[in-house]
C-alpha cells in the first residue's frame, strides 16, 4: 500500500578546526564540588578520564564562530547533498540547549531563535519556511526528527531541515573534571516526503521523560573554584546518569522496536548519542541481554566519541553523516538496512526511532 514516508534526502556536518587533545588539560587545576583541590594529579585524572569515556580529543569553536554559524555550515552541506531547492523547505528545526554564546562569556543567547538565524544565514526568503528551536537536552535532534516525521506524515510539510548544533566548550567549568567530556559541532539532515509502497525511512519512534522526582542529573551550577560566582556552568552527576541510562535506555529502545514487532536481530546498526564510550557499550550489552544475548555483537554500534567528545545534540547527526559519506572505517550504509537512532540526556529524557535506508 502506497503511503507517505519520511526519508533523509541529504546530510552534512561541521566540526570546528580547533583540535583539543587530552594533554591540553594537564595545566588545569581540578577542584571538588566543595572547592577543595582534587587530590590526584592532572595527569592521573586525565588518564582515568580516558579509560572511562574513551575520549582522546575533541573540537572547540574558534572565537569568530557561534552555534548558529556551525548549524548554517552543516545545513548548507545537507542542502547541497540533497539537491533540493532551499526555498522549498517548509520547516527548519534546530536542536540545541544554549543558543549562541559569545566566546568571552558563558551567557546563552536564545533570541532570536537559532532557526531564524540559520534561515537568514542560508538566504532563504520564503516566508512560509517556518523556523523554531527545540530544547530537549542531548536527545534534542532525535526529537526534532520525530517532529519532522509527524509533520510530513500528517501532510503539513514535505521538506524539513533538521539540525543539531552545540558549543558546549563555552559552558564548562575549567576546574571541573567533567569539562573534558564536552565539545562543539553541528550535524544536519534534509528530511523529505516520499510516496512509496515500501516501508522505508522513519518507521516508528518512542520517547520518555522521567521528571516526576529527581532532576539532579544534569543541571546548571556555579564553578567548583571558590570565588567564581558570576557564571553558571554545566554540572553533571556522572554516576547517576550512568545508572539511569543503563536501566532505562535499553527499555526505551526495545519499546520502539516492539511497536513494529521487531527484535534486535532486525537491526543492522545502532547510532546512539556519543556520551561516554563505556556507558554506550554497557547500554548496548544490556539491550542485547533483553533478547537473550550475553553481549552486543561487534560493529553494531559505531563510535566517534574518541575523536569528537560529546557535542550533545550534534553527536547522532554527525555520526550518521560520517557513515553516509564513508568517513568512518568499517562502517557503511546499504539500501534496505534497518538502523535505530537513540539518545539520552537532561530532563531526564530518552528517545529513539527506527529508520530503513531507501
Amino acid at each position: 500500500m502506497s503511503r507517505i514516508r519520511s526519508i533523509i534526502k541529504g546530510s552534512g556536518h561541521y566540526l570546528p578546526s580547533l583540535l583539543v587533545k587530552n594533554s591540553s588539560f594537564e595545566k588545569n587545576t581540578f577542584h571538588n564540588e566543595d572547592g577543595t583541590l582534587f587530590p590526584s594529579s592532572s595527569s592521573e585524572i586525565i588518564q582515568k578520564f580516558h579509560t572511562i569515556t574513551g575520549i582522546k580529543e575533541r573540537r572547540y569553536l574558534t572565537e569568530d564562530l557561534q552555534s548558529s554559524d556551525m548549524a548554517a555550515i552543516a545545513s548548507e552541506k545537507a542542502i547541497l547533498d540533497s539537491g533540493i531547492d532551499r526555498e522549498s523547505i517548509d520547516h527548519i528545526i534546530i536542536a540545541h540547549n544554549f543558543g549562541d554564546i559569545q566566546s568571552d562569556k558563558s551567557i546563552p543567547e536564545m533570541m532570536p531563535s537559532l532557526g531564524a538565524k540559520v534561515k537568514n544565514k542560508l538566504g532563504i526568503k520564503n516566508p512560509n519556511c517556518v523556523c523554531y528551536d527545540i530544547i530537549f537536552g542531548c536527545p534534542g535532534w532525535v526529537q526534532a526528527m520525530i517532529q519532522a516525521d509527524v509533520y510530513i506524515k500528517s501532510g503539513y510539510a514535505k521538506t524539513c531541515l533538521v539540525v543539531g548544533t552545540e558549543s558546549l566548550s563555552r559552558m564548562v567549568d575549567a576546574t571541573d573534571r567533567d569539562a573534558m567530556i564536552f565539545s562543539d559541532g553541528a550535524g544536519a539532515v534534509i528530511v523529505t516526503a516520499l510516496e512509496s509502497d515500501k516501508e522505508v525511512g522513519i518507521i516508528n519512534h518512542s520517547s520518555v521523560t522521567h521528571a516526576a522526582q529527581d532532576l539532579n542529573y544534569l543541571a546548571m551550577g556555579g564553578s567548583n573554584k571558590q570565588g567564581d560566582n558570576d557564571n553558571l556552568y554545566i554540572k553533571m552527576n556522572g554516576r547517576k546518569i550512568y545508572n539511569y541510562a543503563l536501566l532505562e535506555v535499553p527499555k526505551a529502545i526495545k519499546s520502539c522496536l516492539d511497536k513494529d514487532e521487531l527484535v534486535i536481530d532486525d537491526i543492522d546498526k545502532i547510532l546512539i548519542h556519543q556520551a561516554n564510550e563505556k556507558m554506550d557499550v554497557a547500554i548496548g550489552n544490556r539491550l542485547y541481554s533483553l533478547y537473550g544475548y550475553e553481549e552486543m555483537p561487534k560493529n553494531k554500534m559505531p563510535m566517534i566519541i574518541d575523536k569528537m567528545g560529546n557535542n550533545s545534540v550534534a553527536t547522532v547527526p554527525i555520526l550518521y553523516d560520517m557513515i553516509d559519506k564513508g568517513l568512518l572505517q568499517n562502517h557503511t550504509f546499504k539500501s534496505n538496512e534497518l538502523i535505530i537512532m537513540a539518545s539520552v540526556g537532561a530532563g531526564m529524557s530518552i528517545n529513539a526511532f527506527t529508520y530503513r535506508l531507501p
